[in-house]
């Protein structure tokens, strides 16, 4: 895994010297994340690979992994990982690759489903995932009951109030719909990676602000990484330009308000 981890630009020597007392805050510094989202984006699964081997986790749940996981089956057997994955759509988990073990559930339900097991992942992270849940607390309380001791959650999401994300959450779903079609053609119904409604109930970038509600869900042990950019104006010169400007800013001050997506991170206490 060490290879792997290096290949993919984390290396897990510089991860455990971070770690320290063994807090996730102190990994994530260990880490030293751009704060810009490309690094979000570049280094998701290498983030995961690392806290994998930092922490000694291998039972691995991808929330909302439907027709798109994070890794093959054969990936997974690479690093070492027990991957099941995650959808509350029978037809979303139907496009799963095949050889991947799937579990149907809603992961903000009463978690009654045949498919659930209580405190049997070591890792649950989603990607993109908790804007689309209404109901983003009790989320989190049910990925405590289904981590065991010292398990880690990871959901990365895009936050309110990014004023790209503050527009997509105010305007009709039938505009921001047409919007997002226009601009990502593959986003289009029918297409590899269709526009599902988005709520972004508590998708947010401060940890002071998400702190209190996963503390009620349980957890401790908490870290929260913000980052600023998109790429929603890449075809739009002059506007890319304005909008880039004031990511920059709002990330040397540390503007948790506008952040644009984050890494919200959580331990199970052993």
């Amino acid at each position: 895994m060490s290879m792997a981890l290096a290949d993919r630009g984390l290396h897990p020597a510089r991860a455990a010297a971070g770690a320290g007392r063994g807090s996730l805050e102190s990994f994530f510094t260990g880490l030293a994340p751009d704060w810009h989202s490309r690094w979000a984006w570049d280094h998701y699964e290498a983030t995961i690979l690392a806290l994998a081997h930092q922490f000694g986790l291998a039972r691995l749940c991808e929330i909302g992994g439907g027709r798109d996981p994070l890794f093959s089956r054969q990936e997974a057997q690479r690093y070492g990982l027990d991957l099941v994955v995650n959808d509350i759509d029978a037809g979303e988990l139907a496009l799963a690759p095949k050889g991947l073990r799937t579990a149907r559930f809603d992961i903000a339900g009463d978690l009654s489903e045949p498919d659930i097991a209580r405190g049997s992942y070591d890792m649950m992270v989603s990607r993109m995932v908790f804007e689309h849940v209404d109901d983003v607390e009790r989320a989190w309380r049910n990925i405590h009951a289904l981590l065991a001791p010292g398990g880690i959650g990871l959901a990365f999401v895009p936050t309110l109030w990014a004023p790209v994300f503050a527009l997509n959450h105010v305007l009709p779903e039938k505009a921001s719909r047409a919007i997002v079609h226009a601009l990502f053609p593959a986003r289009r119904d029918g297409g590899g990676d269709p526009k599902f409604p988005a709520f972004y109930d508590w998708c947010r970038g401060s940890r002071s602000r998400l702190a209190p509600m996963l503390n009620r869900a349980g957890f401790s042990d908490i870290h929260v990484q913000p980052f600023w950019g998109h790429g929603y104006f890449e075809r739009m010169p002059g506007l890319r330009q304005v909008d880039d400007l004031f990511n920059r800013l709002a990330a040397r001050t540390g503007w948790e308000f506008v952040t644009t997506y984050a890494y919200v991170v959580v331990r199970k206490e052993r």
